[in-house]
């Protein structure tokens, strides 16, 4: 729990703090054209002293900057600037995989296992990842993913089953199944939050940040219900 709070409270400052600064940077720049506009003396006075100027914000502990008209402007546009970074573009192709993952370990669990705790879990974990996979999936149409191909090895992303761990859990049923089934389960969502993490450190994109956010919340409350279900 304290980690869902905390990571919803980071969103929530990455977000205000951008806004702010676009708005304070901004609301500067709109004063500073109706001050030009106001009269000869204004604009005298402002090529007295080499130009206009604007005092904005610092981040949080920093002081405050004066900046130039030109400068000013350019800030408060990159204080709205979400475009997607190449961490994002790696997330989104990779965690949709990922997902595929999860979604084939929870489709053996209706025939294989003996548990109705665990058969709720899967089920639970099934309607969050679908939906999940499908606004990846649009994110990538909207933001040109075809165009930004990832060269990395699925197989090799954080908590990622092996074929061998595969094989070995098609085969298993009842109680062993459902051991199993939890712990390759446990592991495959550690990874979802390893890589979510370091997109949120990584990444530039609101969406994506957002979307990682919720990995990290959900799959770790998931996490502590199957160590329970273990014990």
């Amino acid at each position: 729990m304290a980690m869902e709070v905390h990571l919803l409270i980071r969103r929530r400052t990455m977000c205000v703090r951008r806004s702010v600064l676009a708005v304070a940077v901004m609301s500067s720049v709109l004063a500073l054209g109706a001050c030009d506009e106001g009269g000869g003396d204004n604009r005298t006075k402002a090529q007295a002293g080499g130009g206009s100027s604007v005092v904005a914000p610092g981040k949080p502990g920093e002081p405050a900057r004066t900046l130039s008209a030109e400068e000013a402007a350019k800030a408060a546009k990159a204080a709205g600037d979400d475009t997607p970074n190449s961490a994002d573009f790696r997330y989104v192709q990779m965690m949709i995989q990922h997902h595929a993952q999860a979604l084939e370990l929870t489709g053996l669990v209706p025939t294989r296992s003996d548990s109705t705790a665990v058969k709720r879990l899967a089920e639970r974990i099934t309607a969050g990842q679908k939906p999940e996979i499908g606004a990846m999936e649009g994110w990538l149409t909207h933001n040109g993913g075809e165009k930004r191909k990832s060269g990395h090895d699925h197989s090799a992303m954080p908590g990622m089953a092996t074929p061998a761990q595969l094989d070995q859990l098609r085969t298993a049923d009842g109680a062993a199944f459902d051991k199993l089934f939890l712990k390759l389960m446990i592991t495959h969502h550690q990874g979802a939050i390893t890589m979510a993490t370091d997109v949120l450190s990584q990444g530039n994109n609101v969406q994506v940040e957002e979307m990682a956010g919720d990995v990290v919340a959900q799959q770790t409350v998931e996490i502590d219900r199957m160590r329970a279900m273990s014990s």
